[in-house]
């Protein structure tokens, strides 16, 4: 997002397309001072054209101080904001059909009340809004308009006005920073030309209203704390200042991150997390998450506890600390029964929302065939999924090079592959006329690199006779000539005290021709747990193989081939 240093007015064209921007040139204020600020002017009649009344009710969920309470609803920490947050929530569900219409015969015809409905009924049109983020709706002053629009009349039913707030306002300087103050006052309708008008909100919104009033004049809050600007930000969502949102979002920032506060920052309402001003505050909690716990196995049983927002955060990233994809599968699988125990429920949430972090193409043959027969999956998804992975795991590497390019804009990156631990591999299986497989592995020239001085990188395993193996690359020392050197070897998994005779070759590609070049060819008996390969693969100093004109990385890869024959 442009300008992240400045609060531009929502009409800017940088930041949104209104279809009321066109009726008049904008301006872009900076945080604080400058031709900006009109702090001078806040609830001065001097310099204004309207009165504003501000009525504050009683909420069922709360009984506010005789000050209104400090914004944040009297917070003191973020988990206080939560609390208070999902109670006034479940009261808002709770009472969802306390509606009447509104008595007009009460309104005065030099009036507009603007009725901010504390509970959403189910046939209202609820569209980008959270259930406790209600648009202020636009009442007829008088006359036959909107006689018949019942929808447009909604109040709170119930409600006790605890008192009034009265304050002059600017109508252009509120319209600059709001398309809500804008419409309000640009409508064209005969309220728009009267002097008066009425809003109407919870005692719990008052201070933050107060705030957000004074920053569409002065550009700046007063307030520090997280669950403070939080209020704020509710606020600036429900009356569109944009600019608000952001210097709220940028200030969250720039306090400290801690779990709590990130998975608070993921939960915020769907209007706010889909507002572009906020979207660099919760990339920063995802970021903050994804990094803490990239290491998934270390904080296996936090990492289970965690809410959907938090995991699909952690599953994101290319980061994850994850021994394969199989590991991911197997954690998702994991998480969702312990969080969803109902097999229809998990099955919708794995759907919809957590398979698309599963990067299927880079899981192995074996654990694909688990998802098939998986329960938690429906039978046509699995079947999708691990089909493509197929297709992608048999492409050749510049067309997945091609389907790697074109995932990038993609958050969920199925075909981006991680920083395993256990590098994946190619496995090519033949049963006639003697169980054989190849298995081809290629490493990046910067994993070769990070191998220097005594490091070692093992492969995914893969499978002959029913058999584990991995390949291992090393960087060692020639035991003949001291120096180091690139080594390849063969490993057993650890399966009792079966013993097995194998013919093995590694090779590898090498210019000019780019072809595999056979490079050692052994046998060997193996059991559990044994490895077996050549320290000097390519019979050349550790230098020489990673020289700028070394012969074995073409376009950045070293491709290395193990062919694998059972004896008998």
């Amino acid at each position: 997002m442009r300008g992240g240093d400045t609060n531009l007015d929502l009409f800017d064209p940088r930041t949104a397309v209104m279809d009321v921007a066109s009726d008049y040139n904008t301006t872009t204020n900076n945080s604080g001072g400058g031709d900006g600020d009109f702090g001078f002017a806040f609830n001065d009649s001097n310099f204004s054209d309207r009165i504003l009344k501000i009525e504050i009710v009683d909420e069922a969920s709360e009984t506010p101080s005789s000050d209104g309470g400090g914004v944040g609803g009297g917070c003191t920490s973020l988990a206080d904001w939560a609390r208070n947050r999902k109670r006034r929530r479940e009261d808002i569900k709770r009472d969802s059909n306390a509606f009447t219409a509104v008595d007009m015969s009460a309104v005065g015809p030099e009036e507009q009340i603007l009725n901010q409905p504390d509970n959403i009924p189910d046939d209202v049109d609820t569209e980008n809004q959270d259930e406790e983020t209600a648009a202020m709706i636009e009442e007829p002053a008088s006359g036959d308009e909107g006689a018949n629009d019942i929808d447009s009349n909604w109040s709170m039913e119930c409600s006790t006005v605890l008192r009034v707030k009265t304050l002059h306002i600017s109508s252009p300087i509120l319209a600059a920073k709001s398309p809500f103050f804008y419409k309000l006052f640009s409508n064209g309708m005969r309220e728009s030309e009267q002097r008066h008008v009425t809003l109407r909100i919870n005692a719990s919104e008052e201070a933050a209203l107060m705030e957000l009033l004074n920053f569409m004049y002065s550009n700046t809050l007063t307030v520090t704390t997280a669950p403070a600007l939080l209020d704020v930000l509710m606020a600036a969502d429900k009356f569109e200042v944009a600019s608000c949102m952001r210097y709220c979002s940028r200030s969250l920032r720039n306090l400290p991150m801690t779990p709590e506060s990130a998975l608070l920052y993921l939960d915020l309402p769907s209007s706010v997390l889909m507002a572009e001003a906020v979207q660099p505050l919760t990339d920063a909690a995802k970021q903050f998450l994804a990094v803490r716990y990239k290491d998934i196995t270390k904080f296996q049983e936090e990492v289970l506890n965690l809410p959907l927002a938090g995991v699909e955060a952690i599953l994101a990233s290319d980061d994850l600390q994850v021994a394969s994809e199989d590991a991911v599968y197997d954690f998702v699988l994991k998480w969702s029964r312990i969080q969803y125990p109902k097999l229809e429920e998990r099955r919708e949430i794995l759907a919809t929302r957590l398979a698309q972090f599963i990067r299927f193409p880079y899981m192995t043959c074996r654990k694909l065939r688990k998802v098939m027969a998986c329960n938690d999956f429906e039978h046509d998804f699995a079947q999708k999924v691990v089909v493509e992975a197929l297709f992608f795991k048999a492409e050749a590497p510049h067309r997945q090079r091609t389907l790697v390019a074109d995932e990038n804009p993609n958050p969920n990156r199925r075909f981006v592959e991680r920083a395993y631990k256990y590098r994946p591999v190619k496995v090519v299986e033949f049963e006639l006329p003697r169980q054989q497989c190849v298995v081809y592995l290629d490493l990046k020239r910067e994993e070769c690199a990070n191998l220097f001085p005594s490091g070692r990188v093992y492969s995914q395993a893969f499978h002959l006779g029913g058999q584990g193996f991995f390949l291992s690359a090393h960087c060692n020392m020639d035991q003949q000539s001291s120096f180091h050197c690139f080594g390849l070897f063969l490993g057993m998994q650890e399966k009792g005290s079966v013993t097995f005779a194998v013919d093995y070759e590694f090779a590898a590609r090498s210019k000019p021709t780019e072809e595999y070049i056979s490079k050692y060819k052994g046998n060997y008996t193996f059991t559990g747990g044994k490895a077996v390969g050549y320290r000097n693969l390519f019979a050349t100093p550790w230098t020489s193989f990673m020289a700028e004109d070394s012969l074995y990385f073409i376009n950045g890869i070293l491709h290395l081939r193990a062919e694998l024959t059972i004896r008998h």
